[in-house]
Order: C-alpha cells, then structure tokens, then sequence
C-alpha cells in the first residue's frame, strides 16, 4: 500500500545535514557570543599531543564541553585541574563533526579566593608527599656569602631595599637576575632563574653565587600566584645552591616558603639572614684577637714556671753517674777471673767433642747414611714401575678408542649417504611439483591475459577509433567536421573523414595484418 505521506505535497524547504548543522552553528554563535561560565573541571587529562585540550565543565544538573587551543593554553595564567571549580570565559559553538555544543575558552580563572586556598592546599598535600617539604632535606645557609643571588623585578623596590640593606651590613657581590614576579609567566620565569644560577659553573665568566633570594613585596593571593606554581616549587627543592624565599609580607605564605631551605619575613629579613653586620665582625675579631694574646702571655707565663719547678727537680751530674761508676768498678774487677773461668770451660767442651770424633762412629755414621740412600733409591725404583704401568694400561685404552673410530666414521659416511639420497629424491620431487604449479598458473594467466585482450571485443563486431594523434575518441562530441579518423577492426585498420552530415566518410586502408592472420600487436595495454 503506498504511503499517503510520501505522496502528499509539501512546502518545507529541504536541507543537506551540512547545511542544517551550519545554520545551528551560527545561531548558536549569534546568540551567545561570548559568555562567562561557572563550573568544576571534569575528564581532565592534561594537553593533548597536539597542545590542544579537552574537558568538561559540569555543575550538579548538566554538563558541557570545552576546549582551549594550543596558543591559548600557552599564556593560561591558571592551568586547568581536574575537579578545579573555575569560571571559564569564552564562545559557545558546534561541533557539527558530533552533533554537539562546546565552549571555546580564552581564559580561566578558580572561582574565587576560597577555590584558589583549596587548590594551594590540595598542591601543598601533594608536593609534600613527594618529600620536597621535608626538614631533613634542608641546606645550611652560608656564614659568610661571597656572592649572593636575587631573583626579582629588577624595577621594584625590594631589590633597591636589599642591596642597600646588604651595603650597610656587609657589602659582597650581588648578581639580579630579572623576573616578573607577577602575571602569567612569573611562575615560569622564576623558576628558570633558579636553575640558570645552578647550571652557572665556578669558573665560568659569571660567577656562581654562594646563596640566592628569591623576593617579592606584599600582594593579593592572586597578586603570589606565580610563587604557587609547581615549578617553581620543583625548582626550589631541587636547588644546589641554599636559597632564602622572602615572598610577601610576613604574613604572607606561598608554596616556595616551604620548599626553601630558609623563609624570611620580608626581603629586607632575607638580606639580614644572608649576610652578618660587618662592624660587630670587627668588634668580635678585636675582642678574639685581645682574648688570644691574653691567653698566649698566660700560657707562656705558666710554661715558663712549669720549666723552672723541673729545672729545681732534676738531679745533678754527679749523683746521676755515681752507680754506673760503681757497677763500672766493680766488673773491672771480676773481668780476670771470668775470662779464667770461661777459658777453661770451652776446653772442656772441645775435650768432650773430640772424645766423640773417633774412626769407629765415623764408619759407622757413613754405614748408616748409605743405607738411608739405597732405601730411597728402592723406593723411586718402585715408583716409577708403578707410573709406568699406569701409563701403560691408559694408552692401551687410547689405542682401543682410536681402533673403534674408523668404524664409526664408515656408520657416520653410510647414514649420511642414506640421508642424501633421500633429500636428493624429495628435492627433485618438491621441483616437480613446484614446476607443474608454476605452469599451471602461468596457463591461467595466459587464459585471463587473452580474455582481457580488446583484439577479443573486435572480434564481435566492435571497433576502436582513433584522431591522426592516435588518440581514442570514446563520444562523438570529441568529432569535428574534416577530422582525419582511423577506425581498428578485428582483421585490419581503416582511414575516414568526418564530415557534417550524420554520417563519416570512409576511406578505405590496406589492412594491417600480421603473421597467422592476427593483429599485429596483442598486448593489453593497446586498447587505449
């Protein structure tokens, strides 16, 4: 049964889905333009490969899609986060590509200074899981810098209050390096020029500093943002060199206070903390240098009556050598008849050693040692008939090993014959069969070349013509009047003129034929 809605007329205008979605699109633009919305950050991942990013901006009843672009992103002053509540400024679009709506945003920013406490915090949490918060990490400040340096507005007073500070306490060298310490790029710009005063060598045409201060006057939360970023934070925590922050008033606490390895109140109080007050080092090293001549003069007056009371102490020459005299004497005394004694005593042991040097023990000493001679002689004897032998069963064992190769060479040869002439029989079996698959694919392609030839089509009638360039004509608009035609049948080729009339004028041609009676080029690219 046909349908009566298909068949009756109508007056609606009829659209393309690209025009429909483009004729959304700019209503939607039109309408909206640019609007500023209130939401929480959801399905956040970070930037896409291409410096896009994607997201949703959602609230408890509905949700929407955003999108900032690569260039925008890039001078973002907040960055999104997931679950951040922010108010998004930008203009309502389509996505024609999805059927859906989205915002394109040109700035962010947390949704007031209660959203920007709970993003510090939430950071702080993290950083400080990470142990870039920890005590035990923490440097030492120098006593006594040589160089320091100042990480600030090279045009704000901070920097004019901490050089004359350091003047009128200690003058050393002071390296500026210059940064906004407030908008989108402080963050980024400070935390480069803590890592540009590390990579500085000792050597090298600037001199490294021995402390760095990084400083800023009093401001808003928004006003220390940049003092928030993460890193800048990173970049303190990780700095070589001991680093003072003085961000703020007192009162005043960013993230950088807790990564540094000192926190001043101002930056006045960090160049008191970085260097000591030159007149009290004087007055200390006047008041040391008294203290140490005082204790030299005493120690000396203590020595020196030290050495007298030993000097009283000490025996005199004659009571010191009176006993060695004595003991001196009295071996002089005894020295006659020791040599007596001593002298008799050796002869009776030379009377004693030659009673024992007679023929007899002698002879019989040298009987002793001849024996002990053959005996060992024996036993070397005995020895090497037994090494021998051994020698002699290990090579009659190599001999048996080295008869039984030749056999297992001949098996060897024999199985390895075998296993030729079966690889050589399945080789010539594996060509064959190879061979016969080859030809009979090549006979297949034959038969499809042959099919796909045009001479085939001629054959039933059908005809090619060709211009005097050999071009095909394929309609008969492509005919001018007095066109020289060339007309392809099956068994030869013809000449024609066009005319204007409904039909050509042939001109007949000497067939073109080739040997056996067929076209003189078969090959299939010719049909054009």
């Amino acid at each position: 049964m046909p349908s009566l809605m298909n068949d009756s007329p109508t007056n609606a205008a009829e659209f393309t889905v690209s025009e429909l979605s483009g004729s959304i699109k700019r209503t939607v633009e039109d309408t909206f333009g640019y609007v500023r919305v209130r939401g929480e950050i959801s399905g956040y991942r970070g930037p896409h490969s291409s410096g896009h990013a994607y997201f949703s901006l959602k609230d408890d009843k509905a949700r929407i899609e955003a999108v900032i672009w690569r260039g925008v992103f890039s001078r973002l002053k907040h960055r999104p986060e997931e679950g951040l509540e922010v108010i998004a400024t930008g203009k309502i679009t389509t996505y024609p590509g999805s059927s859906k709506y989205q915002i394109v945003i040109d700035s962010i920013e947390p949704a007031g200074a209660g959203a920007l406490m709970a993003l510090i915090e939430e950071r702080r949490r993290t950083l400080a899981a990470e142990g870039l918060f920890d005590e035990a990490r923490k440097q030492l400040l120098p006593s006594m810098p040589l160089v320091i340096g100042v990480v600030t507005s090279p045009t704000g007073a901070v920097i004019r209050d901490i050089l004359h500070r350091i003047e009128d306490r200690f003058p050393v060298h002071v390296i500026v390096w210059p940064v906004r310490v407030q908008g989108e790029t402080s963050g980024e710009e400070v935390s480069r020029a803590i890592a540009g005063f590390n990579a500085l060598g000792p050597d090298g045409p600037i001199k490294r500093p021995d402390l760095v201060i990084v400083a800023r006057g009093g401001g808003s939360l928004e006003d220390l943002w940049g003092f928030n970023d993460e890193a800048v934070v990173r970049a303190a925590a990780s700095s070589e060199i001991p680093l003072i922050s003085a961000v703020g008033h007192e009162t005043d606490w960013t993230l950088i206070d807790h990564a540094s390895d000192r926190r001043a109140p101002t930056p006045t109080g960090a160049a008191e903390m970085a260097v000591p007050v030159k007149a009290d080092l004087e007055a200390q090293i006047a008041a040391f240098t008294a203290r140490l001549k005082s204790a030299q003069s005493r120690t000396l007056d203590r020595r020196r009556e030290a050495v007298r009371s030993l000097a009283r102490a000490l025996p005199t020459l004659d009571s010191v050598l009176a006993l060695p005299r004595q003991r001196l004497d009295r071996s002089g005394q005894g020295l006659g008849q020791a040599l007596q004694l001593n002298t008799a005593n050796r002869r009776r042991s030379f009377d004693r050693q030659a009673g024992r040097l007679t023929p007899v023990a002698l002879v019989s000493a040298i009987r002793e040692k001849r024996q002990m001679v053959r005996d060992r002689i024996l036993r070397a004897d005995r020895s090497q008939e037994r090494r021998l032998d051994g020698w002699r069963s290990r090579l009659e064992r190599h001999a048996q090993v080295l008869a039984a190769v030749p056999r297992r060479i001949a098996d060897i040869h024999a199985r390895g014959r075998d296993r030729l002439t079966d690889l050589g029989r399945r080789s010539d079996s594996t060509l064959t069969m190879m061979l016969d698959r080859r030809k009979r694919g090549l006979d297949a392609q034959a038969r499809m070349l042959n099919s796909l030839s045009h001479h085939s089509v001629l054959g039933r009638g059908f005809a090619v013509i060709r211009d005097c360039d050999r071009k095909v004509l394929a309609r008969a608009a492509q005919v001018d009047a007095g066109t020289m035609l060339a007309i392809e049948f099956a068994d030869g080729e013809v000449s024609a003129l066009a005319n204007s009339g409904d039909k050509p004028v042939l001109r007949p041609k000497k067939p073109v034929r080739t040997k056996a009676g067929k076209p003189a080029d078969q090959k299939q690219g010719d049909l054009f």
